[in-house]
């Protein structure tokens, strides 16, 4: 699972309002639309006012609150009550302890928290859930004031608030918390399709969820369940214009990710079909961004796949063909000064393709 938002993505062309890379679109949407500080239109006669969790949770700040577990740093599940200390954690994290990481007592035995869990589960069921509507201060009663507020639509925040929990307990490897988290999200967002539509926004986001549900079944071993996520976030992020560099690369990820899990499990003409598709993807993709080196070595990552499947398949010929291929892509690759992060990449993909040229003059 990538450690990033998947809501991320860069400005599309009919979006003229700027937003810095990895910065989450939920979250660029709510400012947009006048999030996190109060503005005032001509007039002075109106003003937005951002939506606060009293527990002090959002997508935008680090918080460990009353409801989240000290060791994964995400909302609680499964919450489990250290004997005889008392303190509450999620049960695969503290399963892994003999002694409290807080108080550094003995942990005679768990005990199941349903109570607390009960209220984790009534605050993310009604978390950034509230939409208002325009409101007249001089009716609310405050004097001196002739000015609308208009609340922000808090269900923008929700979606990222979720996935920034999921990713917080899958990187400690609480997996099922980190599923239902993005399931809840993907469920949120589903709905959303149903009552406006697949428009591009949200089809990314249901897209970019379901692949990080398809990162935690793989992590489990569930490469059934891995499959049917990656394919369908395949179908969701393929209806997608190929000019969008955070939706192409997610789209080409997820269709190799699916070749690999046909690849390990011995179904190599599935594997090299699906490498295909990613390398076509990242091919169209490169006709739209030409001089954007990421999208080089996307391509000449996805030719490499194609040309490892083809020689386990007996095509020697044809994996030549993409190895060379993809070599004189990265040769001739140059990179800016402000992409030498691409670098050590570039160079680790070259050794490899390097690496396969020379098993075969060495047989």
């Amino acid at each position: 699972m990538t450690p990033v938002c998947p809501f991320v993505k860069a400005s599309r062309p009919d979006d003229g309002s700027p937003r810095k890379p990895g910065e989450c679109p939920i979250k660029h949407g709510a400012e947009h639309e006048g999030g996190g500080k109060a503005k005032k239109e001509s007039g002075g006669e109106s003003a937005t006012v951002s939506p606060k969790c009293p527990f002090g949770y959002d997508s935008q700040t680090f918080k460990l609150g009353p409801l989240s577990c000290m060791i994964c740093q995400a909302l609680l599940f499964d919450c489990s009550k250290c004997v005889p200390c008392s303190h509450v954690y999620c049960k695969v994290c503290i399963s892994r302890f003999k002694d409290c990481p807080l108080c550094g007592a003995d942990v005679e035995k768990i005990e199941a928290d349903t109570d607390l869990q009960s209220v984790v589960d009534r605050f993310i069921d009604g978390h950034a859930r509230i939409k208002r509507s325009h409101v007249d201060m001089d009716k609310e009663g405050e004097a001196g004031e002739n000015k609308k507020v208009i609340y922000e639509d808090v269900s923008l925040e929700r979606g990222a608030f979720l996935v920034q929990q999921a990713m917080r307990a899958f990187r400690a490897q609480n997996v099922e918390s980190a599923k239902s988290r993005l399931s809840l999200c993907a469920e949120d967002i589903r709905g959303r399709i149903e009552t406006v539509g697949n428009t591009s926004e949200l089809c990314s986001q249901l897209g970019a969820v379901l692949g990080m549900l398809g990162d935690c079944c793989r992590a489990v071993g569930d490469a059934g369940s891995a499959v049917t996520y990656f394919e369908e976030s395949v179908e969701f992020l393929s209806k997608l214009s190929a000019a969008d560099l955070e939706i192409t690369h997610t789209h080409s990820v997820s269709l190799n990710k699916i070749g690999d899990l046909k690849y390990y499990d011995g179904d190599l003409e599935a594997a090299r079909s699906y490498y295909m598709r990613s390398l076509n993807v990242r091919r169209d993709a490169i006709k739209h961004h030409p001089s954007v080196s990421s999208q080089t070595l996307d391509v000449a990552v996805s030719l490499a796949k194609v040309a490892d499947a083809d020689r386990s398949i007996g095509n020697e010929d044809a994996a030549l063909d993409r190895f060379h291929e993809a070599i004189k892509l990265l040769e001739s690759l140059t990179l800016k000064p402000e992409e030498a992060g691409l670098e050590q990449r570039r160079l680790s993909v070259l050794e490899f393709l390097n690496n396969q040229l020379a098993e075969k003059q060495s047989d």
